[in-house]
């Protein structure tokens, strides 16, 4: 015989979902979940037997809870209200020295912001100088950590970068590193994506450097910035839709204003320590 169960979320962390559920013999009820549908309340038929159920969230918050089932009338049901736990699960972070910006079995953004304000007058960029250290480490046979353990690369840095001022910006620049000994590779830069561009960067003295970029917005009296939903640290994300990345044979204008923010970002490596130590953005008057 089954029975039909109804499932309503009561207090949750900001971080959990999707959820699995299933009964204590291990069976399955339902598969990917959503925090949403599961404060809104569902229903499923279950074994007349089930008397309580597994709740487990498979997102990056990994935990897992028993629930009993109670049984409510109409009206407790549609009073019960949900609220959002202030701390959703407990992590541990650098258990593993080899991984950084993983949390949750997820890489999360590492982004650095530099503002810059010059002089009286508007001033040209002409590139991006960045003096950090980029590190990976190797396994530590006995388990206790030394700095011998780890190389500093060459080829390994931000993945993305956005340049900006008031009213201009260079969109998302994908940062690869150029190729070397081969001119043929290194000619097929700069690749122009549907929402981005990609440049290479060079390491040089120390410093990694780029330089090929343009202000990419349709106008200048769009946001050129959206506010992020996905995660508030983020803080803003490129608005697309006042960005071309096509090409522009007569209209590659320069970022030119009294000010400018350069913005680096990795997301896609959680296996390289960054060490940032100072940037510098060489830049000639622009006179009018």
């Amino acid at each position: 015989m089954t029975k039909v169960i109804t499932i309503k979320l009561v207090q949750t962390g900001p971080n959990a979902g999707p959820f699995t559920i299933s009964d204590l013999s291990g069976n399955i009820i339902a598969e990917n979940v959503s925090k949403k549908t599961l404060i809104g309340g569902i229903s499923y038929v279950v074994d007349v037997s089930v008397n309580s159920i597994i709740l487990t969230s498979t997102g990056k918050c990994n935990l897992s809870i028993v629930i009993p089932l109670e049984v409510y009338n109409i009206i407790e049901y549609q009073n019960i209200k949900y609220t959002q736990s202030v701390t959703g699960c407990v992590w541990r972070h650098l258990t593993n020295i080899q991984l950084y910006n993983t949390f949750y079995g997820a890489i999360e953004p590492y982004i650095i912001e530099y503002p810059f304000t010059y002089k009286f007058q508007d001033e040209l960029l002409q590139n991006v100088k960045d003096y950090t250290k980029a590190y990976k480490y190797l396994s530590i046979p006995d388990g206790v950590f030394n700095d011998n353990t780890r190389i500093e690369t060459n080829d390994e840095w931000f993945n993305k970068a956005v340049l900006y001022n008031g009213q201009q910006s260079s969109g998302i620049l994908e940062l690869v590193a150029k190729p070397m000994h081969n001119m043929r590779a290194y000619m097929q830069y700069p690749i122009l994506n549907a929402e981005s561009k990609t440049i290479t960067y060079t390491k040089s003295d120390n410093f990694y450097q780029y330089n090929t970029f343009w202000a990419a917005e349709k106008s200048s009296q769009v946001p050129l910035f959206k506010t992020t939903c996905e995660n508030l640290s983020i803080d803003k994300v490129v608005n697309q839709a006042n960005m071309d990345y096509g090409p522009r044979s007569f209209k590659k204008a320069t970022l030119r204003a009294k000010e400018l923010k350069v913005r680096h970002i990795l997301d896609n490596s959680s296996t390289t320590h960054l060490v940032s130590q100072f940037i510098t953005t060489p830049a000639q008057i622009s006179y009018k």
